[in-house]
């Protein structure tokens, strides 16, 4: 039986229970509400509830552990000679196994003793597989048993039922904050594993990158130079192209939808700009690349200049179209958040409508758009795929836009592809630049998210 099959067992069985439960009490009750202390209902998600989560609790504990549990099961019955191994030995042994138990071939001659250990390894798991789906389904309806013998008219079901939503929202928060953390420690140890090779005031302070390692001594073309110089001089400039195209078309549009357009104008024109933000990078993509780059290099040789076919410009300029509506969206609820009587006042004192929106509303309202600008600017840090087909990837230090430039992030990506040793400084200082862009963007949305917090304070 699948685990699939059994999770859709037990939902039944949980809507069997939901239904047993809510007719046992009001049979209880006599059909009279008012006998009740919480609603027919939470009886029925009590008993529900008591037949879903522990079975479903044991269901993913048994899966997890299974593997491990048969494993070292099957290694206890092993001889030393073969236990005694390497790690990378017995991981070999172990794959064997599971090759022979599953019916494949195994990497070398399988002798007696593997053949048995498959065999023994098949038996634990026919097993496993045959009381699982009995222990989960007993489980169950030992639930629905214990929650029909708990229930009675005084029964405090809702507070019950209350207190596991309670801490199953806990959980879920939990979720997210542990997934959160890991990522961070799982950087940061492979980062600080980068600076013990690389000294940090190298990486930080460095005016060259050029990662390549060699592999023998007599390599020629490995220079090993990792300066986050050039990759930050890049982030930031490509960054600050997108902010100066988007801000002002953001906030121009966001005081346009909230002082001056009429209903039925909004409704159309703020679902059209954020339709930009679920066109994917991809599209931008290719779009900077096919359309923009030549009309940006066709521009500039028009007036002299000498332009790069891979431009920041280009790319800086599809990034700006790119985050608009995260400008143009928050800067239009915080407008329409500022009070009314802000504006009736400005009004009455003889302010014409422009007069009352540069000097009353957009400061009332600047604490939210200065939040939504610094989301933005993390968002265009962020931002990879647009970079790699109209910036390029080579790395250069340089305040020319008309020239190639790359990212911190399209340099993770491209330390990254391919089959890569985890061991060396080229492949860890992947890691590197993802803590530095972490944290450039962790602070730029901390920033912004007190910014914001402040406005809310002031105004709801």
């Amino acid at each position: 039986m699948t685990p699939s099959l059994i999770v859709a067992i037990l939902l039944f069985l949980s809507l069997a229970g939901y239904w047993l439960g809510r007719r046992a009490v009001l049979g209880m009750a006599s059909g009279d509400f008012r006998r009740l202390h919480s609603l027919p209902r939470y009886y029925g998600y009590y008993v529900a509830l008591l037949t879903l989560l522990p079975a479903l609790l044991l269901l993913v504990l048994w899966l997890s552990l299974d593997e491990t549990v048969i494993t070292r099961l099957v290694m206890a019955g092993l001889p030393p000679a073969l236990t005694s191994q390497p790690e990378a030995e017995t991981s070999l042994l172990l794959n064997d196994i599971r090759n022979l138990a599953t019916g494949n071939i195994a990497s070398g001659e399988a002798g007696p003793a593997l053949r048995a250990a498959a065999d023994h390894y098949r038996r634990l798991l026919q097993l496993s597989r045959m009381i699982l789906p009995a222990a989960v389904l007993l489980l169950a309806l030992g639930g629905i048993a214990l929650g029909l013998k708990a229930i009675h008219p005084g029964h405090r079901a809702r507070p019950a039922v209350e207190r596991v939503i309670r801490w199953g929202l806990i959980l879920s928060a939990s979720i997210a904050i542990l997934t959160t953390l890991g990522i961070v420690l799982s950087v940061l140890f492979e980062a600080l594993r980068f600076f013990q090779k690389v000294p940090l005031t190298e990486f930080l302070f460095g005016l060259e990158w050029s990662p390549q390692i060699a592999i023998r001594a007599d390599q020629v073309g490995s220079s090993g130079a990792f300066g986050i110089a050039p990759l930050f001089a890049g982030t930031l400039m490509i960054a600050a192209i997108a902010l100066l195209v988007s801000v002002p078309v953001g906030l121009l549009s966001a005081i346009y939808l909230g002082e001056f357009a009429s209903r039925r104008a909004r409704a159309w024109v703020k679902p059209l700009l954020e339709i930009l933000a679920g066109v994917p990078t991809v599209v931008y993509g290719f779009f900077a690349a096919l359309v923009v780059a030549p009309m940006v290099r066709a521009a500039g040789e028009a007036f002299g200049l000498e332009v790069s076919s891979e431009s920041a410009l280009a790319a800086g300029l599809v990034m700006g179209v790119m985050i608009i509506p995260f400008v143009s969206s928050l800067s239009d609820d915080v407008i329409n958040a500022v009070p009314r009587a802000l504006r009736d006042g400005s009004l009455a004192m003889g302010a014409t409508h422009a007069e009352t929106i540069l000097r009353v509303v957009l400061p009332a309202a600047l604490p939210g758009i200065v939040g939504g600008i610094l989301l933005a600017a993390s968002r265009a840090i962020g931002e990879t795929m647009i970079v790699v087909m109209a910036a390029g990837v080579g790395a250069r230090l340089t305040a020319n836009p008309l020239e190639s430039v790359t990212t911190i992030t399209v340099q993770i990506v491209t330390l990254l592809v391919g089959d890569q040793e985890f061991d060396n400084p080229k492949t860890l200082a992947a890691f590197a630049l993802g803590l530095v862009l972490f944290i450039a963007t962790l602070l730029l949305n901390v920033l912004a998210l007190r910014v914001v917090r402040k406005y809310r304070e002031a105004y709801e």
